[in-house]
Order: C-alpha cells, then sequence, then structure tokens
C-alpha cells in the first residue's frame, strides 16, 4: 500500500548505485545542480541510521539501493546507514555512507533519522486576539455565543500590521522548531478590502505560497447580502489582493459560500492568475469536492463528509485531499476516513489548520501522531503525507524529498526512526532543521 499518488514528475536525476566508486558519485553530483559553482562550500550530513527520501526507487526494496530486500520496499525511499551532501541550498546526493563523496564540511548524525522538512500546505496564522474561552466552553460542554471567526475578524482589523506581523513569525518561529520548513498562509480574517489586502501583503514577506481567502465567511458589514459580498470578493477586493497572492480558496460550506457562489469566487481568481483550493466537505456534504475536481484545484481541505462519488472524483483527479487532523482534535468532530481516501488511490496531504479558533497548533509531528492514531494511517503513509503529500498540495516538485535537484529542506530527529513522530506523540524528536541548506534551528 502507498501513501496516495504523488502527482507525475519528471524523472530524478541517476542515483549513484552501491558499485559506483567515490569519483563518480561526485560527478553526478555536481552535474543535478549546475547553477552552484565550484566553490560553493559541500556539507556532507553523515552516520544516518535511516534517511526518508521519499523516492522509492531509491530505498529498501529498490534493485538500485545496496539495502536491496526482495518482497518489496517502501514509499518513503528509505535508506538505512546512508549520508546526504548539500550543496548551496540544493540536495545533490544521497545513499549509502559507505560512498559518500568528499565535501567540504561533515556532520555526523550520531545514528539518528533524516526526513525532508514538512510542509505545511494549510494555516490562517495572519490574525490576532484569542478564543480561549470559546475553546473552553467546548471542551466543557457548555453553550457558547460568542462570534467564533466574526470575533477574531474584530480582533484583526484592530490590530496594526506590527502586531500582524509579530504573531505571524512568532507561530513560523514555532512550526520552525518542529520540523516545518514550507508553509502555506491564508487571509480571512479582514473581510473588506484593505483588511484583506494588508494580511497578504504580511504574509508574503514570509512566504510565497500565499492564499487569497476573502471568502471564508460573509463579511458581518454584510448581514443581510451575501451577493453583494460575493461580489465585492471578485471584484475590489480580489484586484486588491491578487498581487500578493498566489492561490485562491473559498470556504464552500452550509453558513458560509454554497456550490454556485464558490464557483464564481474560484473562477473570478483563476481569471486574475490565482489558482483554486477550497475548503470542502468539512462539516457536511456538499459540493465542494466535486467543485474543486471540476476546477483542477490544488486541494480539497478538511474531506470529512465524502461520498462514493467525491471519493472517486478525487482518486482520478490532481486534487489532493488535504486532512486537518488538529481540528478534528480540537472540536471533538467526526474524523476524516483517511484509510479509504488511501485505499482509494487518493493523494492525501496532511497539515495542521493552524488557526485560533478550530486547531491553535503550529505542530505537524503533532497533527502525525493524531492520523496515525485516529485516522487509521500507518506512519509511513503520514510522514509521507506531511512531507510529499503536502508539496503535492502546494504543485510543488523541488520540496518534501530528498533526492538531489531538491531543495536542501530537511530535519534531524532524535530518534533512530521516522517512526517515532507517532510513536512518541508529544516528544520534541526535532534535534536540527536545514532550510535552503542552512541550518536554522
Amino acid at each position: 500500500m502507498t501513501p496516495g499518488r504523488p502527482p507525475p514528475r519528471p524523472a530524478p536525476e541517476p542515483a549513484p548505485t552501491a558499485d559506483q566508486a567515490t569519483e563518480d558519485a561526485m560527478s553526478n553530483a555536481t552535474t543535478v545542480s549546475p547553477a552552484h559553482s565550484a566553490s560553493t562550500a559541500s556539507t556532507l550530513i553523515t552516520n544516518i541510521a535511516a534517511l526518508v527520501t521519499n523516492d522509492p526507487s531509491l530505498g529498501w526494496g529498490s534493485p538500485r539501493s545496496s539495502k536491496f530486500e526482495s518482497g518489496g520496499g517502501s514509499p518513503l525511499g528509505l535508506i538505512q546507514d546512508a549520508a546526504v551532501v548539500i550543496e548551496g541550498d540544493h540536495v545533490v546526493w544521497t545513499g549509502d555512507q559507505s560512498k559518500a563523496p568528499a565535501t567540504d564540511n561533515r556532520v555526523d548524525a550520531g545514528g539518528r533519522a533524516v526526513l525532508p522538512g514538512f510542509v505545511d500546505s494549510h494555516s490562517h496564522l495572519v490574525f490576532a486576539g484569542d478564543r480561549t474561552q470559546e475553546f473552553n466552553a467546548r471542551m466543557s460542554g457548555r453553550a457558547y455565543s460568542a462570534g467564533g471567526i466574526r470575533t477574531t475578524v474584530a480582533a484583526t482589523r484592530a490590530a496594526t500590521d506590527a502586531e500582524l506581523e509579530a504573531g505571524l513569525t512568532r507561530y513560523l518561529a514555532e512550526a520552525l522548531r518542529q520540523g516545518t520548513t514550507t508553509f502555506e498562509t491564508k487571509s480571512g480574517y479582514g473581510l473588506t478590502v484593505e483588511d484583506e489586502a494588508r494580511a497578504l501583503r504580511i504574509a508574503a514577506a514570509h512566504t510565497d505560497e500565499v492564499t487569497y481567502l476573502g471568502a471564508h465567511i460573509v463579511s458581518p458589514d454584510y448581514p443581510d447580502d451575501p451577493a453583494g459580498y460575493v461580489s465585492l470578493v471578485t471584484g475590489e477586493m480580489l484586484d486588491a489582493c491578487a498581487p500578493y497572492a498566489r492561490w485562491i480558496d473559498v470556504f464552500c460550506e452550509k453558513g458560509a459560500f454554497d456550490g454556485d457562489q464558490a464557483r464564481a469566487i474560484l473562477m473570478a481568481g483563476k481569471a486574475k492568475g490565482l489558482h483554486p483550493r477550497i475548503h470542502a466537505n468539512q462539516l457536511s456534504y456538499g459540493p465542494g469536492v466535486q467543485l474543486a475536481v471540476e476546477l483542477d484545484a490544488a486541494s480539497a481541505d478538511h474531506c470529512t463528509h465524502l461520498t462514493a462519488e467525491d471519493v472517486d472524483a478525487l482518486a482520478n483527479s490532481r486534487t489532493v485531499a488535504t486532512l486537518l487532523p488538529g481540528a478534528e482534535f480540537s472540536t471533538r468532530a467526526e474524523w476524516p476516513n483517511a484509510r479509504r481516501l488511501l485505499d482509494a488511490g487518493v493523494t492525501v496531504a496532511l497539515s495542521t489548520d493552524c488557526n485560533p479558533g478550530s486547531s491553535f497548533t503550529s505542530s505537524v509531528p503533532f497533527c502525525i501522531a493524531l492520523a496515525v492514531r485516529d485516522m487509521r494511517m500507518t506512519p509511513d503513509e503520514a510522514v509521507w503525507s506531511a512531507t510529499a503529500g503536502g508539496a503535492a498540495a502546494l504543485r510543488r516538485e523541488d520540496i518534501g524529498r530528498l533526492t538531489p535537484g531538491a531543495c536542501a529542506d530537511l530535519i534531524l530527529l532524535d530518534a533512530p526512526s521516522h517512526v517515532h513522530l507517532a510513536y512518541r506523540p508529544g516528544v520534541p524528536l526535532v534535534s536540527g532543521v536545514w532550510r535552503r541548506g542552512t541550518r536554522v534551528a
């Protein structure tokens, strides 16, 4: 069983095989990244107990691996007793440590595991305020009548740019310490032209993966005129926000935006060069997943309430099903059926959905543990979905893997195997983080 179907990508450069000489390995490595000069410093990370490459052709069970064992291998492309070479901001070599080429610098992993950096493809990090009382009431079984998302909207509108950016950088630092090297984040807590545009402007200073979510809910400024708000979202607000965003999103759900409204919003975004993603089928059955597939959305996120037709549509499309277990944990809602999606061949991503109301966690390792324990994913599937799956949800081929030519985004675990992320939940196992070839945590 493989953890989803990653989208087609160009075949990687041939990796060195067990019987190649060190000189041949280095020759191959230097052709992978021609943009880097010969003077670019190279670093060997060696003594890796288990290296997750996310290339099944490289790991156990692959005839190309020196650790080949008949009977199948891991979809993670696991290499035992491994090494990886970084040159500049890219990976240029991976393989058996005994075949590693000479480098300028050397890092001893001490018998620990190395993984690609986590790719968090769904978060809401530009906001102000606190919803502790709402969470406490929900967990205590008490009724609570505060405004939910509207509470955050009011606080976000009242915050200064500096306050919003300080919050964003705080949550990014949290995530980085826990191994997240790529993240997407959305607007959606301003719901005015000015506030949505400034949220995206602030986010765009910290990531390329910025999503316009003016269609989070109908703005409280338009209580009796949802059509008027859709016109604003697809008109003046879109014009102001599009220069800062790569993606457009909509919450397609009862109480938010119906299928026709969601289609109009996403089509308007596409006309401005923004690619669709969608909050789909979280609270109830609805048209969100089918709309995502119809519009070739990069991802349909949540995917809790799915028909057989929804699952089949996802399995026969490029649209990734992004699962967000932090939301179910924080709301005691029904878990998505990850097993059903995976067995159907759907590409699955795991992300935090970090937001102040329904999933206030920046920890991908925590979400991996939840996915294994409560969504019936295997540890291999959960790790793949939090790395390569997240990359697929962002239509990225340069992250989420550790193969020649990929970005040098990787994490070192204080454990001999990636399985410890689920085996030891809640333990801070990430002991080193490299982003674009630089050790940052």
